[in-house]
């Protein structure tokens, strides 16, 4: 890809051209104007000629493939950043190999007041069980504190000198003497390591996590925040570190139940866009955590999770937030606490009205059990379904997590996304990050060859979930396609042809045809190479270069 060396400005004129440009506004563009923040005019490469003299600098885009930029609708900034520049357990194959990472980490960095980590999976490594504490505090060299997360990041395996720092962690609830901690003891113990972490650090790890993300075609995340998870100062602070950087964007959550129109206008005044995110309903599957209506496959007898807000509880934080016009929301997984959230949800709208109730988007995290009549009720009420087809592929299958914790038969229900579109409930995907990676393509990739075939959806629609779909999740339909008017938030790929790709046969047949009008998508093919950005812009402002790309 070649360009004018025309000098960096807010409000310069740009025309792209020599390409493919992924726009509903012409299925066959080449080319596309951006002027003052905007996408002004897409179209041929003959009808570029006519804007060439005009512009500040021409990009010649060899073939390149433009796109929208990314919205990924569930992120952990900080902890993302953490991930990225700290302790990474996710390739560990077993758990000896986990010891030794933490070994070996700790040793390289003496002055690390907690050494944080992340990414384990017990359910990966032949030993099918997680580091005791004493492995964790023999593979220390001293005394120091240790807080690794599992993948999930609803529970945690700790050294001693980390529970030493949390007077009292033995009497609260998830406290276990040589098991991962959950619940209450989990959260107590996150803060005391986050809390260790300095200001620095920690706009440092934000810093990297925004970087990464535009280094990947993503323009936009949502930032999943909350007093269970982080802390006002995180939140805040990285809310003020993105308004100063031209991108990416940062739309903020803070995941705080609200009673009235004072706790709504704290919400606000936090920067928040919503009293949603990680509003915990309950946990997550791989932890035991996530609550279900029938007992785990592989858990003690009769357990069926943990329930942190129940029916009532939700109706009043809808109801609250509703009054205030602020979105709510909630983390539910398990069928039971997808179960509460409808109930909650429904009850807000008999006392307010379903209009009321539907005007605001209300959206749900990860929903993952499904039923067919739970589906229903999302289109229902307008809930928004944010969602992460990575799961599916991390833990999804006949042999994967999910059948260990559920059985094979109530593993295949999960992450219903066709249903989900064909009842109409409106599709925003995230990652999680970092309990999955941050990966756009391989995000639409995994919805689109989900394991369980009847749940697959075209790469169009994912792509669609992917970009337009988490603006839309925030209220905003003017964003996320290429279209003169909207936002020049567009990423660059270099990438091989494009072509169209659904479920059905036949709707892929006729979507390539010419007449069709479908623009075409990079093939996603599992075993093939996922496309590779090789530039991101924002408003306008280009936040990501590929060095030699």
């Amino acid at each position: 890809m070649t360009e004018s060396t025309a000098p960096q400005s807010e409000h310069r004129t740009v025309l792209l051209r020599g390409g493919d440009v992924h726009s509903p506004a012409d299925p066959f563009a080449t080319a596309m104007v951006v002027e003052r923040g905007h996408v002004a005019w897409v179209g041929s490469e003959g009808a570029a000629d006519a804007f060439a003299s005009g512009v500040d600098e021409v990009i010649d885009l060899e073939g390149a493939l433009v796109t929208p930029a990314f919205t990924d609708a569930h992120v952990h900034t900080t902890s993302t950043g953490l991930a990225l520049t700290g302790l990474d357990l996710s390739g560990a194959r077993t758990l000896a190999e986990a010891l030794d990472l933490v070994r070996t980490h700790t040793a390289a960095h003496p002055a690390d007041r907690v050494v944080l980590g992340h990414g384990w999976d017990a359910t990966r490594w032949p030993e099918q069980r997680p580091p005791s504490r004493g492995e964790l505090d023999a593979a220390v060299a001293w005394r120091r504190p240790v807080y690794l997360p599992r993948i999930d990041v609803h529970s945690a395996v700790v050294t001693t000198a980390l529970l030493d720092l949390v007077p009292g962690v033995t009497a609260l609830a998830g406290y276990h003497p040589d098991a991962p901690l959950t619940d209450a003891a989990h959260h107590a113990v996150r803060s005391a390591a986050h809390g260790a972490v300095s200001p620095r650090q920690r706009a440092d790890a934000q810093r990297a996590a925004l970087d990464h993300a535009a280094s990947l075609g993503i323009g936009t995340v949502h930032e999943c925040g909350g007093p269970d998870i982080s802390d006002e100062e995180d939140f805040t602070g990285l809310l003020k570190l993105a308004a100063g950087r031209p991108g990416p964007r940062v739309f903020g959550y803070w995941a705080e139940q609200v009673g009235d129109e004072k706790d709504a206008r704290r919400i606000r005044e936090l920067g928040a866009i919503g009293a949603a995110g990680d509003l915990f309903v309950d946990g997550s599957l791989g932890s035991h955590t996530a609550c279900l209506h029938e007992p785990y496959a592989d858990g003690p007898a009769g357990h069926t999770g943990t329930a942190h807000l129940d029916a009532a509880q939700i109706a009043a934080h809808v109801t609250a937030c509703t009054e205030a016009g602020l979105q709510a929301g909630f983390h539910a997984i398990g069928d039971a606490a997808v179960s509460a959230v409808v109930a909650g949800v429904r009850a807000a709208s008999e006392t307010l009205g379903p209009a009321r109730i539907r005007a605001v988007l209300h959206r749900v995290e990860h929903a993952e059990m499904l039923t067919p009549e739970t589906i229903a009720a999302f289109a229902e009420l307008g809930l928004t379904a944010s969602v992460q087809p990575a799961f599916d592929a991390a833990w999804g299958g006949e042999d994967g997590m999910y059948a260990q914790r559920l059985g094979a038969e109530r593993a295949r229900t999960l992450n219903p996304y066709a249903g989900l579109l064909r009842a109409g409930v409106p599709l925003a995907f995230g990652s999680g990050s970092p309990v999955t990676p941050l990966d756009p393509w391989g995000t639409v990739r995994a919805a689109a060859f989900h394991r369980s075939p009847e749940h697959r959806i075209s790469v169009r629609a994912g792509f669609t979930a992917h970009t337009r779909g988490g603006w839309r999740a925030v209220g905003r339909d003017d964003a996320g396609t290429l279209v003169p008017g909207a936002p020049a938030d567009y990423a660059v790929w270099r990438t091989e042809e494009l072509v169209v790709q659904a479920p059905d046969d036949r709707v892929a047949r006729w979507s390539t045809d010419p007449r069709s009008g479908t623009p075409g998508l990079p093939d996603l093919t599992p075993g093939g190479e996922l496309p590779v950005c090789l530039r991101t812009v924002i408003f306008g402002q280009t936040v990501y270069v590929r060095p030699n790309g």
